[in-house]
């Protein structure tokens, strides 16, 4: 799934379809519009260039534009954060050989350090999980690993035992009840995924986890035609835990500059709510099952 211009095209199109005239400041006298958004000869003047030059831009032909092009056309289609990111990474992506990608992208390390697991471990009453950016978990505090339980025991989760946030989320029907708000999370999964293809087109892992979903779920191939980016890094996420019933989290999305690449994520809950008490509930849930464990795995053999 390396960056062509297809994607570009894509990105530009559908972003542009989203902007209307009003939006853009624009007066427009007559109703036969064609188009959903802004014609390309309007966003070519919004962002000061040539109509041709601009259509030679959404065509995919991004070599060579420069980044005040870039800074214009994000700009002129009133771009986010998040995607004008993304395509200044397109940007870079199309400038460079895949070999040189591959070379320079910092791609995220395969095994964690053994002080980042150390400094999982001491979150005990904090449920809080390390993923890369293509939305594996690599490690997990304790109760992080208790609120993810469902996707651990999932049948999409390979026999590593390193969980799939995507491939529970669209090839596991438990996750629809896992997720109450499913539809959102899907979207911000399929987003999160869309921004790392940008970031790193070139990353087999990445590529081939798209091509299973695009494959396997109809949602998936849907929502990955959108071309939504998305920078998740606060908010509240709701869960319906099996054990525990109905929580709504806080979450902070931290990047770890030592590790690019990875990402971790901790919850919590607003004091004195019924998320609160899940929590400790969740907490005590947790330990006493790791508790079965270890009688079970300690009890003599009675042959």
């Amino acid at each position: 799934m390396s960056i062509d211009r297809a994607e570009v095209r894509d990105f530009l199109v559908t972003r542009r379809a989203k902007i209307t005239p009003e939006q853009a400041g624009l007066t427009i006298y007559g109703g036969n519009r064609r188009v959903p958004g802004l014609r390309r000869e309007e966003v070519a003047m919004l962002a000061g260039l040539s109509a041709d030059y601009y259509t030679r831009l959404e065509k995919g032909n991004l070599a060579g534009a420069s980044e005040t092009v870039l800074h214009a056309v994000a700009d002129a289609l009133q771009l986010d954060d998040a995607e004008r990111s993304h395509l200044f990474d397109l940007s870079r992506a199309a400038n460079e050989s895949p070999a040189s990608a591959r070379r320079n992208r910092a791609r995220a390390p395969r095994q964690l350090r053994p002080s980042l697991q150390r400094v999982l471990d001491g979150m005990t009453d904090i449920p809080a999980f390390i993923r890369n950016g293509r939305l594996d978990i690599l490690a997990t505090s304790p109760l992080g690993r208790a609120l993810y339980s469902p996707v651990f025991d999932s049948p999409t989760t390979p026999t590593d035992g390193t969980p799939n946030l995507a491939r529970f989320r669209f090839l596991d029907p438990a996750s629809r009840d896992f997720f109450p708000e499913w539809a959102e999370s899907a979207n911000t999964n399929v987003s999160i995924l869309r921004t790392e293809a940008g970031r790193d087109p070139y990353n087999k892992d990445l590529t081939d986890l798209i091509g299973e979903l695009s494959t396997r779920s109809d949602e998936f191939r849907t929502l990955w035609a959108a071309h939504n980016v998305r920078l998740h890094a606060t908010g509240v996420k709701k869960f319906r835990h099996p054990a525990v019933g109905e929580l709504a989290l806080s979450f902070d999305a931290m990047a770890l500059t030592s590790d690019p690449g990875l990402t971790l994520t901790a919850y919590s809950a607003e004091p004195g709510t019924a998320s609160a008490d899940g929590l400790r509930l969740l907490a005590s849930w947790a330990a006493t099952a790791a508790d079965t464990t270890r009688v079970t795995d300690s009890a003599p053999f009675d042959g």
